[in-house]
């Protein structure tokens, strides 16, 4: 395969998930083709009950649809049937600035990045307080198991190249897609980038579909299955030495009875410490076998990551 789908200029996709987004749409394919002329922009439409089609479509947009509802399956859909050089992922609410675009794509470009994410900067009153409180939190978990390479995990703005896109196994089904797409390319030691870029509030007429406990909750079970998946040697390394010793308190006063009497009195007990010692010990197993497994799979990611070329080209076209 060419290093690229065209000769010159890369190839760029903007792809815009999109669901009940009528009041903002236009702006959104309007604001994006301005900012990268050469773009193709794609609106998938995720069931919406509202005219988001007919206003992407006669504002230039190629409109398409995806029955399976949640963004993440959107996400799934758009990375297998778009070809591009150049992904930019943005959702379609019009809060996004769309001049960033071509920050974002050079940035990417000329750094030779596989994925570049638009931090939110805004005035704190554009974000609801528990959306502002689930995005720290769930950062910082992020960042205390897979590293710090990111400040704003939830950003809903990326840019990809190629063999990013083409390399990802899109597993999540809604909202928990951001924090699964960041923790793959940390997963992979893939190089990265982020730019600020600033945040707007909705236009009248438009509704977050975020909801702050429902996604909230689901974005930190992702996480911690990506935990469970991507580290099985500490989750359940964890889960061995709480067990080990929750046995051994348990059976210290055990221990010290029999030593004193030669005695156990206290026969159940003496069973619980013991299953709970055994189940520690199929923990550790279950970690250490676990951790040779995922360590395939990684290897296995990796080299379809490497079968595509890296993105050769200049950020000259966009001035």
């Amino acid at each position: 395969m060419s290093d690229s789908l065209t000769q010159g200029a890369p190839s760029i996709a903007v792809l815009v998930p999109c669901y009940n987004e009528e009041a903002s749409i236009e702006a959104v394919v309007r604001d994006f083709k301005a900012a990268l002329p050469t773009a193709t922009i794609y609106v998938y439409d995720n069931n919406s009950k509202d005219r988001t089609s007919e206003i992407a479509r006669a504002a230039g947009a190629v409109v398409r649809r995806e029955p399976l509802q949640g963004k993440g399956n959107v996400v799934r859909r758009m990375f297998a049937d778009i070809e591009a050089d150049v992904y930019v992922m943005v959702d379609g609410d019009d809060t996004y600035h769309a001049p960033s675009a071509g920050k974002l794509v050079a940035k990417l470009l000329d750094e030779k990045l596989d994925m570049v994410n638009g931090a939110r900067v805004t005035d704190w009153e554009n974000y609801r307080a528990g959306h502002r409180l689930g995005n720290v939190m769930l950062t910082t978990l992020v960042t205390m198991v897979f590293g710090k390479r990111t400040d704003d995990l939830l950003s809903g703005y990326r840019v990809f190249s190629r063999r990013f896109v083409k390399s990802f196994p899109v597993l999540a089904g809604g909202f928990e897609i951001e924090t699964e797409l960041v923790v793959h390319a940390l997963e992979m030691s893939m190089p990265l980038g982020e730019v600020e870029t600033p945040y707007k509030d909705r236009a009248p007429g438009s509704v977050s579909k975020l909801s702050t406990f429902r996604d909230g909750f689901r974005i930190l079970w992702m996480i911690g299955k990506l935990i469970k998946e991507e580290r099985p040697m500490q989750s359940f390394g964890l889960i061995a030495v709480l067990l080990a010793l929750i046995s051994i308190i348990i059976a210290a006063p055990l221990f010290i009875t029999y030593f004193e009497t030669g005695l156990v009195p206290r026969f159940p007990t003496a069973v619980l410490a013991t299953g709970l010692g055994l189940l520690s010990f199929l923990s550790l197993t279950c970690g250490l076998i676990l951790d040779t497994v995922t360590r395939g799979r990684r290897e296995m990611k990796r080299l379809r990551y490497l079968e595509i070329p890296a993105p050769d080209f200049d950020s000259g076209f966009l001035k």
